[in-house]
């Protein structure tokens, strides 16, 4: 995707071959930083401290982590602690798991001397296959905002309400959620986006609303609570949301306050459709409710905001009182009766067990193994 006209992906490996390129996410809105990641702790830092995030930003980042390992020791006491140290950065997104699982089982059989140049191989395919299933993802999406743009008067255009940001910035390229939003405005759909703020990291506001602003998409900021008024009177054509993992029934872990979206979209008539790539998939889970485990973040997020003042001075400010408890529950699942449809690679689905299982055997008899 595009900044001020320029391609940009979220994450890289430099020239030098070895040092790994990544978009400081903690920094938007307000500064465009580059952060340089040198070794496997800088990778771990990097997704514990969200300045990568997304499902799949996540996974491609943990490939890369485990690259610079091989790199400093290719061992296998070297691979074993590159594993343990990023599989316990971000409990709840699968794609984490994915990539580290992908880069053990390659990496075990093959000789000390051959892993370094092996893992950035991988690392770097990982990255370019999680492209081409956003574009996948993004062709199939396409038909469902142009069946939208038929029933539309000339001009008038598609609006489509997401939620937390599933654009490019939490993938390499493109995005899920965003990613039929994207090939739309290519091809010259009007689209328009109601982007919720999404508290309390406001990744909405600051990252969502950033990488529309900057590829030029027209969108509007709205308060997480303001979609249901939207939909009300028939504001809305269609919300698409990303995930962070679906369990095997169909049911959608993503960002918290994604369920109360989907209530507000069944209650007003209003598709809801989840956006997601196959490594999002976890067949091991059977019951996403019951099963998936939902990160809990810091109070901090929650207590304090930061912002940029009149000034120009970046700042950070409590709006919570001193004393008071906060709960932070980073996640909540979406039963699969309110999803309308999954957008993967391979079509839109149906969320239940037997249209995933059929779309993606070779994930099914992973899990099984």
């Amino acid at each position: 995707m595009k900044v001020d006209g320029k391609h940009f992906r979220t994450i890289w490996l430099e020239a030098d071959g070895a040092t790994v390129g990544a978009i400081d996410q903690r920094r938007l809105p307000h500064e465009f930083i580059i952060a340089k990641l040198r070794s496997c702790e800088d990778a771990a830092e990097a997704i514990r401290s969200m300045l990568v995030r997304g499902a799949p930003l996540i996974g491609a980042t943990a490939a890369y982590g485990v690259a610079l390992a091989m790199r400093a020791d290719s061992s296998d006491a070297g691979l074993d602690r590159a594993y343990q140290m990023l599989i316990v950065t971000r409990p709840t997104a699968i794609n984490l798991k994915w990539a580290l699982d992908e880069m053990r089982t390659m990496l075990r059989p093959l000789a000390a001397s051959a892993r370094s140049d092996a893992a950035y191989a991988r690392a770097d395919a990982i990255a370019q296959d999680d492209i081409v299933i956003n574009q996948g993802i993004a062709r199939h999406g396409l038909a469902l905002i142009e069946a939208v743009a038929a029933r539309k008067k000339p001009g008038e255009p598609v609006n489509v309400l997401t939620h937390c940001n599933a654009g490019w910035l939490a993938t390499v390229d493109w995005g899920t959620a965003t990613a039929p939003i994207y090939l739309a405005h290519e091809r010259g759909i009007p689209i328009h986006v109601w982007v919720d703020e999404t508290r309390p990291r406001n990744q909405g506001a600051s990252l969502t609303a950033w990488e529309l602003g900057h590829h030029g998409v027209k969108h509007t900021v709205i308060p997480d609570n303001t979609g249901g008024h939207l939909m009300q009177h028939g504001m809305v054509d269609l919300a698409i949301v990303g995930t962070d993992r679906v369990a095997a029934n169909g049911d959608v872990c993503n960002k918290i306050g994604t369920y109360l979206k989907a209530l507000a979209a069944r209650d007003n008539g209003v598709p809801f459709y989840v956006a997601l790539p196959s490594p999002t998939i976890d067949f091991a889970v059977n019951d996403g409710i019951a099963d998936i485990p939902i990160e809990q973040r810091s109070a901090d997020e929650v207590a304090t905001m930061t912002g940029r003042t009149a000034d120009g001075r970046i700042e950070t400010v409590r709006v919570v009182p001193d004393g008071s408890p906060v709960a932070n529950y980073g996640f909540d699942v979406t039963p699969a009766r309110l999803v309308s449809g999954l957008i993967t690679e391979r079509g839109v689905l149906k969320a239940d067990r037997v249209s995933l299982a059929a779309a993606f055997p070779e994930r099914l008899s992973r899990a099984a193994e």
